[in-house]
């Protein structure tokens, strides 16, 4: 009789890289805005429970903060928020703050005042995508206003804020409302809008209001479109985006709805998902040429002339950007990001070429050599289907050689988002001790157009499910992971995928969810007015709920879980986490759940991100024994 073999034995690589590094380095650049030679931006205060400010940098190369403590410049329209400031030259700078969400005039040497009322109820009146604008009485500020009526009930409009406080509502009808953009003559106002059930992906619409008497019409986009970023050519043509053709690509129109005309036709990306308001994924440059992102999965810069139809992209040592960038006409700004680059505040002069990193992520890298190096792959999934991911093998300097790794499968959230090839310290952390990692690029996730997005549909708890399992038979297959040591992690939505992907398969030594999503029926019942029809287009009637809900399957898990949960998370209430601990824990399946108080859907707190990493590793390193 042969004997029987254990698994080989495994222990993590020594790393430099701890758990507090990755915590600090979360400043979260977003949003920046350029006038000349001066540069403001969002930057998060991670050692101050994640507080928001807004950074302002001098001719000189002076940073300071416009915005101090206790201020926080964040906006919680739609919960996931957005673009929280704007600049108004001359004045000073407005910005929304989170303690009650109203709008305030930060002056040069002034605490911030308000501009916007007190609500009624606690944060009842919320505002985002703030757009500067001076009209014959002054200057404005044009936004989205989100109110909070009693029984829950939600309702938007675009208002405009003068700096003496008047607010005035100048559209209204529809469920949600994106992009305000006031045309140069000043006569009408393009923005995007939306009705339940659709979301921003799935269908939108560009509509034009005339100012003087509230006239309104559409002129792109529908309920199988959608169209997002108008920005003016001139008093009577816009350029926008458009998915009508199977990607978002840029077009010219106008304003009364004149056949578009595609500026520059390719199946490729030049937008992102609509998951926080403000973003701008192109910008008008002062000669006429449009700085634009474009791309699969990763977005390049370049720039696009509309007249010659061609497209060049710049030199930067920039592999991917955020759809946030903005211009003065000559210089451009936006946040760039590499494999071995962290996130980069970045001022780019279209006319010379120059490129300067303002502002890191993280101020100081490890040795290059623990920095795992990202490998686009295509992975043959169910029925054949092509399923898009990044494979990060463990590296560090004088690892020992070494045969098949630990590995773990991270399923991202949204499920509406995507995974890109930027730089992460918390990739590292875990590559960096010898665990691999796959970043799944599941069916439904953007980046690569229309129709993979359109994969999910009525297909979540099935789809993404089957495109994790695939990643990691594809790692056991191609002889980069060990079949006995390969777990799964994702967040929100990824954690979804985590606790139905362990119930669905034995591939996963164990599962490691954020905030995810157990049960459907009770997050209807009580999830914020953005996605409360969300769960229509991702899953259908309630009638199909229980055959896809982790909640339901979970007698069928046997393998160990953790939990990680915000006790404060306004868009996954700890409910969910909860019910799936009790389940397991009732049938004595190992999982532990950890809850942390004051913390929302993302955590933002060192000591929360230090304490959910230290527990994330202990877990792999008790699995993969």
């Amino acid at each position: 009789m042969s004997p029987t073999h254990g698994p080989t034995p495994w222990s993590p690589w020594p790393s430099p890289i701890s758990t507090a590094d990755v915590a600090r380095s979360g400043l979260d650049l977003g949003f920046p805005t350029v006038l000349g030679e001066e540069v403001w931006w969002e930057e998060s205060r991670p050692a101050e429970g994640g507080r928001r400010t807004v950074v302002h940098r001098a001719p000189d190369g002076v940073r300071r903060e416009v915005i101090a403590a206790p201020w926080d410049a964040r906006s919680r329209v739609h919960e996931y928020g957005g673009r929280s400031y704007v600049v108004i030259p001359g004045h000073g700078l407005v910005f929304a703050d989170f303690a009650d969400q109203r709008l305030y005039l930060a002056e040069p040497g002034a605490e911030p005042r308000p501009l916007t009322p007190e609500p009624d109820r606690p944060c009842g009146l919320r505002y985002a995508d703030l757009l500067p604008y001076r009209g014959p009485d002054g200057p404005q500020v044009w936004c989205v206003q989100e109110r909070h009526h009693d029984g829950g009930k939600v309702s938007r409009s675009i208002v405009s804020v003068s700096l003496a406080g008047e607010v005035v509502e100048r559209v209204s009808g529809a469920d949600f409302y994106a992009s305000p953009a006031v045309s140069p003559d000043g006569e009408h106002v393009a923005y995007v809008c939306w009705n339940h059930p659709r979301m921003p992906w799935t269908g939108s619409e560009v509509r034009i209001t005339k100012i003087s008497d509230g006239a309104s019409w559409t002129i792109k986009g529908g309920t199988s479109e959608s169209v997002l970023a108008p920005s003016w050519r001139d008093d009577r043509h816009l350029y926008l985006v458009s998915d009508w053709s199977g990607w978002w690509n840029l077009y010219h129109i106008g304003i009364f709805g004149t056949a578009s005309q595609a500026l520059f036709p390719a199946e490729q990306e030049f937008a992102g998902p609509l998951w926080q308001l403000g973003g701008r994924p192109y910008t008008v440059l002062e000669d006429g040429r449009l700085a634009v992102l474009h791309g699969r999965g990763d977005l390049r810069l370049g720039v696009l002339d509309p007249e010659a139809g061609t497209l060049t992209d710049l030199d930067v040592p920039y592999e991917g950007w955020l759809t946030a960038l903005d211009t003065d006409g000559t210089t451009l700004v936006g946040v760039g990001y590499g494999p071995d680059v962290p996130r980069s505040l970045v001022r780019v002069d279209v006319v010379t070429g120059r490129v300067e990193g303002l502002r890191r992520e993280v101020p100081e890298l490890p040795d290059v050599g623990y920095l795992p190096v990202p490998r686009a792959v295509e992975i043959e999934g169910a029925l054949g289907r092509r399923v898009h991911a990044y494979v990060y093998p463990p590296r560090a300097p004088g690892a020992p050689a070494e045969g098949p790794a630990p590995y773990v499968v991270f399923a991202h959230g949204g499920p509406t988002a995507h995974a890109t090839t930027e730089l992460s310290l918390e990739k590292a952390f875990f590559t960096s001790r010898g665990i691999g990692v796959i970043d799944v690029n599941y069916g439904g996730s953007t980046g690569f157009g229309r129709a993979y997005r359109e994969r999910l549909r009525g297909q979540w708890g099935v789809a993404d499910v089957e495109d994790v399992v695939a990643a990691a038979g594809w790692l056991v297959a191609e002889g980069l992971a060990d079949p006995r040591r390969v777990a799964v992690r994702g967040a929100s939505a990824g954690g979804w995928t985590v606790m139905a992907a362990c119930a669905a398969s034995d591939v996963f030594a164990g599962g490691v969810s954020i905030s995810g999503i157990s049960a459907l029926a009770p997050l209807v019942a009580v999830t914020h007015d953005f996605e409360s029809r969300y769960v229509d287009w991702l899953v259908g009637t309630e009638s199909l709920y229980s055959s896809r809900e982790p909640l339901a399957a979970a007698d069928r898990i046997s393998c160990p879980m953790l939990l990680l949960q915000g006790l404060a998370d306004p868009v996954v209430p700890p409910a969910q986490a909860e019910a799936f601990a009790d389940r397991l824990s009732a049938r004595g399946v190992p999982c532990t759940y950890l809850a942390f108080e004051g913390e929302g859907h993302a955590f933002r707190r060192v000591e929360t991100k230090t304490a959910a990493l230290a527990a994330e590793l202990a877990f792999y390193l008790q699995l993969f024994q």
